[in-house]
This record gives C-alpha cells, sequence and structure tokens, in this order.
C-alpha cells in the first residue's frame, strides 16, 4: 500500500466519523450544545495557539477559550429558556474586560497585537459557533415553549458538506480558471459553480419534500430552500477563502492536526464560522419581508 493510499484512507475514516458524531450530535438538543460548546472551546484554543506562534502576539490561551465557551452556553441557555434574563451576559462582559484591562500589568511586547487576536478570536469563532442556538430553537409565537429544530442546522452542514465535495470533484475534473490565486490556488471558479449548482439543486429537493410532507420548521418555501442553499454556498465558500487567508498570514498549511487527514478544527469548520450568521440574517430577512 502506498502513502497515498494509506492517506486516502485514514482521511475517508476520518470523514465519516466526523459526519456521524455531527448528525447524531444535531438530533438531541442536548448532545448539540454540548458538541458545539467542545467544538467552540477546541477551535479557540487551537487558534490562540496559532497566534502564540507569531512573534510579538501573547493571548491568554486558557480564559479565552473559557470566555468562548461560555459566550456559547450562555446563547443556549437565552434561547433554550432556561435562563431569562440577559444578565446571564454579564459574567462574559468581565472577562472581556479583564482580557483587556490585564495588558496594563503584564508588559507585554505589543499590546495592540494582543488586545486585536484576542478579540479576533471572539468575533470570528466564538460569536458565530454561538449562533447556531438561534438556528436550532424556535420560540412560538407567545415566546414561551422552545422547540429543538434539527432540520435548519442539519440543512446548512449538509449543504456546506456538498458543496465542498462537489466543488472538489467538478475541479478535478474541469477546474481552469483560478477563483482567487491570491489566497487560495488550488480553488477554480468551475469547481465552485458546479459545487454551488448541486447544493442549490439539493436544497430545493430538500425544499420539495418539507413541502410534501408538510414539515412547519423551519417555514421556507421551495424559493426560500433554494435561496437557504445559495446563502450557503457563497458564504461558505468565503469562509473557506478567509481561513485560508488566516493561514497563509500566519505561513502555516494547516489550522492542526486533531482530525487526521483533514486538519484541525477550523480547517473543519471554516465554511460554517461565515456561513452560520449569514444563515441568520438571511431567514430573518424572510420575516421581515
Amino acid at each position: 500500500m502506498t502513502k497515498k493510499q494509506k492517506n486516502l484512507i485514514i482521511r475517508s475514516i476520518t470523514g465519516v466519523l466526523f459526519v456521524t458524531v455531527m448528525v447524531i450530535g444535531l438530533l438531541n438538543w442536548i448532545a448539540m450544545i454540548f458538541l458545539f460548546a467542545f467544538i467552540t472551546g477546541l477551535s479557540i484554543w487551537e487558534y490562540s495557539g496559532l497566534v502564540n506562534a507569531k512573534k510579538g502576539v501573547k493571548v491568554n490561551r486558557f480564559i479565552s477559550t473559557i470566555a468562548g465557551v461560555y459566550l456559547f452556553l450562555s446563547f443556549a441557555g437565552l434561547r433554550t429558556g432556561i435562563v431569562s434574563n440577559f444578565v446571564v451576559f454579564i459574567p462574559y462582559i468581565l472577562t472581556i474586560l479583564y482580557l483587556i484591562i490585564s495588558e496594563l500589568y503584564l508588559k507585554n511586547e505589543d499590546v495592540l497585537n494582543d488586545w486585536a487576536y484576542t478579540m479576533l478570536g471572539q468575533i470570528y469563532l466564538a460569536f458565530p459557533f454561538s449562533l447556531i442556538n438561534i438556528l436550532a430553537f424556535e420560540k412560538d409565537a407567545t415566546g414561551d415553549l422552545v422547540h429543538f429544530n434539527t432540520l435548519l442546522p442539519l440543512s446548512v452542514f449538509v449543504f456546506l458538506w456538498i458543496n465542498d465535495s462537489c466543488a472538489y470533484i467538478s475541479g478535478s475534473l474541469f477546474g481552469r480558471h483560478k477563483l482567487f490565486p491570491r489566497i487560495s490556488p488550488g480553488k477554480t471558479w468551475e469547481g465552485s459553480i458546479g459545487g454551488g449548482i448541486i447544493t442549490i439543486i439539493v436544497a430545493g429537493i430538500m425544499g420539495y419534500f418539507t413541502q410534501r410532507f408538510g414539515v412547519t420548521s423551519p417555514r421556507l418555501s421551495i424559493l426560500g430552500w433554494l435561496g437557504l442553499g445559495l446563502v450557503v454556498v457563497v458564504f461558505g465558500t468565503w469562509g473557506d477563502l478567509v481561513e485560508s487567508l488566516l493561514k497563509r498570514t500566519l505561513g502555516i498549511k494547516d489550522s492542526g492536526n486533531i482530525l487526521p487527514g483533514h486538519g484541525g478544527i477550523l480547517d473543519r469548520f471554516d465554511s460554517a464560522i461565515i456561513a452560520i450568521p449569514a444563515v441568520i440574517v438571511y431567514l430573518y430577512t424572510l420575516e421581515i419581508f
């Protein structure tokens, strides 16, 4: 067995296990909260380790990770109705103030870098992951009864996986024109368009079956599902490119090696980090108009 074949087997096994864990985690509301709190913590821990390797940067890795996980749990508690007051965010606010003020006493080399990279970890990772609670938990018209919506967050990830896989296949077969050569030389317009078309078709099929079987959550028409697929494709691709820019800036190939054959946590969730907030904006825009 060649090294390439061995790597392919490892990558395939890891991919199957990853998808299995994700699907199972999204089928139960308690499992989802624990799974994504764990993912949030791992992503910030990984990110902090990467930026701390940069000269002149010292992010408080432990406290930043705790803060991010707490923010996620605060969103979950508020959205599920376990807590009913925004006072739950006070400890998070105090932690952020500590991370800023503590630089007065640490005498680090570049305070601006420390502040910037610390806040980026919260904005780029903790906040988007926390927003998945908005997708997963819906309240009725009275604001009292909370409903766990498996279909919506699961669909977002399925669309992302389909887009990534089909873009890779399309790019391998037909790729000629580089999508963003400065950031990601391997991506092509042909791959992105091919992946996008397949994903939007799948989204339309999803819309058809939800209509046929009377699924009321989420309340999306077939056209609404097509729009959802388009949003996931566009912003998921941007999410991939943003993480590629981050890695290129840091001078690394993979964000980590926690997932054999797939890299780190950021490598696996780069598309979702940007797609999740975009999907929420899309859905709330539909409600307004």
